[in-house]
């Protein structure tokens, strides 16, 4: 069964997390949060964070053994940008794009 948690409108760059995030897929939820603690990045508090709902989802709401679980998919999609303008030289103005992200993590597991 796939139980899934996302953590929506994220203050990140989809960017810089997408390969933490495709880093997950496949690796059993222990070793997977083993990796975003030991990782000094932000994607990776915020990956952590929706993984640790996801398994809480699977624990909670679907019965599922906290050990048999594994990440299925963990994907980082783009969300809105805030677009900010900076002035530089001559009266003129570059554009500022305050990316956010959309987190999806999705668990599978056996029954317990």
């Amino acid at each position: 069964m796939d139980v899934v948690a996302t953590s929506r409108f994220v203050r990140l760059s989809p960017r810089k997390a997408r390969d933490l995030a495709r880093a997950l897929k496949g690796k059993p939820v222990t070793v997977a949060l083993a990796m975003l603690d030991f990782s000094d990045r932000k994607a990776a508090y915020w990956l952590g964070k929706t993984l640790r709902s996801a398994v809480a989802n699977a624990i909670n709401n679907h019965h599922l053994n906290s050990e048999s679980l594994r990440v299925k998919e963990a994907v980082v999609d783009d969300g809105p940008r805030l677009k900010r303008w900076r002035p530089v030289a001559r009266g003129a103005a570059h554009p500022i794009r305050h990316r956010f992200s959309h987190i999806r993590v999705v668990v599978t597991g056996e029954p317990a």
